[in-house]
């Protein structure tokens, strides 16, 4: 479901991370069409490191 938005609604899944200046640049840059693939792009890679991060909290709480 985060990945879906990332895509289409960039700005705000990096408020659901818990990134609010990130979304708000974000949100800045997709106010431009041309900027739109950026944030996207900018947006899932947030994404993906979130949950790497996640992951590794994860192993950390474990040990």
């Amino acid at each position: 479901m985060r990945l879906l938005l990332a895509i289409f609604l960039p700005w705000l899944q990096f408020f659901t991370i818990g990134r609010p200046i990130a979304g708000i640049v974000c949100l800045v840059l997709q106010i431009t069409l041309l900027g739109w693939i950026p944030a996207a792009i900018w947006s899932v890679y947030a994404l993906s490191q979130y949950k790497t991060d996640q992951k590794i909290e994860k192993l950390k709480l474990g040990l």
